[in-house]
């Protein structure tokens, strides 16, 4: 067996298609194809099976998954033991609203102290899955349930009914509120839950999939939006309504083969100490 071939099952396991996995690795598609292709047949066995949305590990490639990225992280290993720096791709998933409206600068500081650790950042509102290596790295808004990942409570959400000058006004003057929520697909989501319990008459003017939009809408007065604390202030303010909507718990979510010092072990020590910094805002 030639670990390469190892090397290049990771990663198409990871990226879920030939041309992501391609571009990751600096080489073209066949290559990829042809390195799988040849470990399939070294183990005797089909490890990845193609399908609509992309390249999903079989049940035997499952467990040849864990055996490679123990394999990529004990080569990690010897590489920092010769005294160089972590390096590598670490791909983290959250919420848009927590990706795209709180970590990104942050995320420039973590590069600029570890340059060779390139960092993808993937907003996605399904939760990517750390066994199956879709992600390395897991913010997530639940505390998880089951699953043999390593869990740590980051910081408690504070979320609030929030509104811009204009509409706190009308607000004041007596008009009955009018809000910005989340379209059919998401009405699962706990806040879009809470405000159909708690204003069940309540007149929708805009929905849409995401707090980065409703933060939007709402700055541009087309109503009322239940947002979180960090996204919403202090650019909008808050309406005390007759009841606050509940908080959430932000939990990040890593594997146990993530060893002290390497790429993956880094970021989640950063954003640690990020979250402790920045607990004020939340």
């Amino acid at each position: 067996m030639d670990w390469e071939d190892v090397r290049f099952f990771l990663a198409l396991a990871r990226h879920g298609s030939l041309s992501a996995a391609a571009r990751a690795l600096r080489v073209n598609h066949a290559t990829v194809s042809r390195r799988v292709t040849a470990l399939e047949g070294s183990l005797g066995a089909v490890l990845l099976e193609r399908r609509p949305t992309g390249y999903v590990p079989t049940e035997a490639g499952n467990k040849v998954l864990v055996q490679a990225a123990a394999m990529a992280e004990a080569a990690e290993g010897l590489r920092r033991g010769g005294g160089k720096e972590a390096s590598g791709l670490v791909r983290l998933t959250a919420t848009r609203s927590l990706g795209e409206g709180f970590l990104l600068p942050h995320l420039a500081e973590f590069q600029r102290r570890h340059a060779d650790i390139d960092v993808e950042l993937i907003s996605d509102s399904r939760s990517m899955s750390l066994a199956r290596f879709e992600a390395d790295l897991a913010l997530r808004l639940a505390r998880p349930a089951d699953g043999d990942v390593k869990a740590l409570r980051l910081a408690t959400l504070t979320f609030g009914l929030y509104a811009n000058d204009a509409w706190r006004q009308r607000l004041a003057d007596g008009e009955p509120p009018c809000f910005v929520g989340f379209d059919e697909g998401n009405a699962h989501i706990p806040e879009a839950a809470w405000l159909a319990r708690r204003f069940p008459q309540a007149r929708l003017t805009f929905r849409v999939s995401n707090h980065l939009a409703q933060r939007d809408a709402v700055a541009a007065g087309m109503g009322i939006a239940v947002l979180p604390r960090f996204l919403a202030e202090p650019a909008l303010r808050r309406w005390d309504g007759p009841d606050p909507p509940p908080d959430r718990e932000l939990w990040m979510l890593w594997r146990p083969d993530a060893a002290p010092g390497s790429a993956t072990r880094l970021l989640a020590d950063f954003l640690r100490t990020l979250f402790m910094e920045q607990k004020g805002r939340f």
